[in-house]
């Protein structure tokens, strides 16, 4: 890494970010700012814009208008000043799959001029880093999809960025893999790296600093995990029945139920009695009348889940408009 930034440096200041695509925005007069430090999780549904606003941040996309400092420089006018100090991974980062994985490291870490005496110092410390050390002569082809991440991340971090810029990095990787991709990010965390990540996952977004919730171009919420859960109103039931299909069209008639989601097979179903105390068993009357098995009826705490499905609207949004893409040049 460079030389660390003062105490209290804004991370980003993002003024008035605009992005336009002819007749669609995508990016929506954005303006906030995050200081140096903090895991900061960007979560929206499709088309939202996030991948948008991240490009423009990584300084390969040109805002429309507005502008954002990255450490004190703009993207706009400061662009070659912003990159040594960011690594961006895309949701299409593409290794080279004939390379073996040193070799992908090495090539990156050429390609972003890292000084050839500490190349190999990097490469070692960072495979050791992300557990990739017993396989740095296979070929990137031949890894799981979470392996990939890895090394991706890895050639992210070859530059010794200040910042990270992560889209979406484990979309499709399996379980397992995600929680060892967050334990590296954690990592990071921990060395002072500035981490600004895009995820569809609620259990990342749990593990940000703070979070901000995006929709048709904007950011319409921010807050920390457990402040976008205190935004929920209402409390929480979780409810186990036999057949949860049938007994969802039940509890929706119901005046004070106000959102319904299924995990698993179990439903979480957000309700507004006010001073009642009785929900709960009257919807367990009602199921068990209408012929279906009740295993149990009980409060639940809040997860994010919830709070994204009630608190961003989900009536009236158009359909998702993906930005056009072409080739990139990695910051």
């Amino acid at each position: 890494m460079t030389d660390a930034p003062l105490t209290g440096e804004l991370a980003l200041d993002i003024r008035g970010l605009t992005r336009k695509f002819r007749e669609v925005t995508a990016v929506d007069d954005v303006t906030m700012t995050i200081p140096r430090g903090e895991v900061f999780g960007l979560v929206g549904p499709d088309g939202a814009g996030k991948s948008s606003l991240i490009r423009m941040l990584a300084t390969v996309l040109t805002p429309t208008s507005g502008d954002a400092l990255v450490f004190g420089r703009s993207v706009v006018r400061d662009a070659h000043a912003v990159k040594p100090r960011i690594g961006y991974m895309s949701q299409a980062f593409s290794l080279y799959g004939d390379l073996t994985v040193r070799e992908n490291l090495d090539f990156f870490a050429e390609l972003r001029g890292v000084p050839r005496k500490e190349m190999a110092s990097r490469a070692e410390r960072l495979l050791e880093f992300s557990g990739l050390t017993e396989f740095q002569q296979r070929q990137a082809q031949f890894l799981s999809g979470g392996m990939k991440q890895k090394l991706a991340l890895a050639a992210t971090l070859i530059s010794e960025p200040d910042m990270l810029f992560l889209d979406e990095p484990t979309t499709g990787v399996d379980p397992v893999s995600r929680r060892e991709f967050w334990r590296i990010i954690a990592g990071l965390h921990r060395q002072g790296i500035t981490v600004f990540v895009a995820t569809p996952y609620m259990d990342e977004a749990d593990r940000c600093n703070e979070i901000a919730f995006m929709t048709q171009g904007r950011i319409i919420l921010r807050d920390t995990p457990a402040g976008m859960k205190k935004r929920v109103p209402g409390r929480v039931v979780e409810i186990a029945v036999d057949d949860y299909r049938a007994a969802m069209p039940l509890l929706r008639r119901l005046p004070y139920v106000t959102s319904l989601d299924v995990s698993g097979e179990i439903l979480r179903v957000l309700v507004d009695c006010g001073e009642r105390s009785t929900c709960e068993d009257e919807m367990r009357a009602l199921l068990t009348s209408s012929g279906l098995a009740v295993e149990h009826v009980r409060p639940a705490a809040t997860d994010l889940e919830m709070a994204f499905a009630t608190l961003i609207p989900s009536a009236d949004l158009p359909e998702p408009v993906e930005a056009p893409t072409g080739p990139e040049v990695r910051a």
